[in-house]
């Protein structure tokens, strides 16, 4: 896929010595880091690239948040795409901004 992509990322992660959020942290500095666009929401964040650069951030979160800590997680993943045509954040939220 060469379009632009939303992909909607939740990350539950459990821990005996950490908390919730702070491992939720860790995926969101990510995130932040990788340069995408992106929306942190209340119960998960969406990113806007490519599929190939996301699925990548994805396998990243994973192993930082468990090199962070997390003894387990759960993660909820939603995908959009439309073919040959991009997806933009903006286009959905515009109208709430």
């Amino acid at each position: 896929m060469k379009n632009q992509i939303n992909l909607a990322i939740q990350v539950l992660p459990r821990a005996k010595d950490k908390g919730t959020y702070e491992l939720v942290d860790v995926a969101i500095e990510l995130i932040q880091k990788s340069g995408l666009n992106y929306r942190v929401c209340p119960f998960e964040t969406v990113i806007e690239g490519g599929y190939d650069e996301i699925m990548t951030l994805v396998k990243d979160i994973h192993e930082a948040v468990y090199a962070s800590g997390a003894e387990e997680m759960i993660t909820n993943i939603k995908i959009q795409t439309r073919h040959n045509q991009d997806v933009f954040i903006d286009d959905k939220m515009n109208k709430y901004n």
